[in-house]
């Protein structure tokens, strides 16, 4: 008896730390990889950088078009813009021109 005693006794004692531990392992592991955990936490601030880097790029090229299309309102026609666009799109050229062909 006094064998059965001693280990219930001990199996009492440590039943209390045990699940202190499994507790605070279960804690642990989801303070790290949890949902809301650092390892989320981290790749979401990686994600934040790369969006605010792609937004300063595209807020640069609406900046560039808001100017060129700036240039192409009647209020302040650009003539140069106007002929720029023409030579582009519609293939024109003054008359004195040079024109050098590509024999592709």
């Amino acid at each position: 008896m006094t064998l059965a005693n001693e280990l219930r006794r001990r199996t009492r004692q440590a039943i209390v730390p045990v699940v202190a531990i499994c507790v605070t392992g279960y804690f642990g592991y989801h303070l790290v990889q949890g949902d809301y955990g650092l390892v989320s936490w981290l790749r979401l601030s990686h994600e934040i950088e790369e969006t605010k880097a792609q937004l300063a790029q595209v807020s640069e090229q609406r900046e560039a078009l808001e100017r060129r299309v700036s240039l192409l309102r009647p209020e302040s026609l650009d003539r140069d813009m106007i002929e720029e666009r023409a030579r582009v799109t519609l293939g024109f050229a003054h008359e004195n021109d040079v024109v050098i062909l590509n024999p592709q």
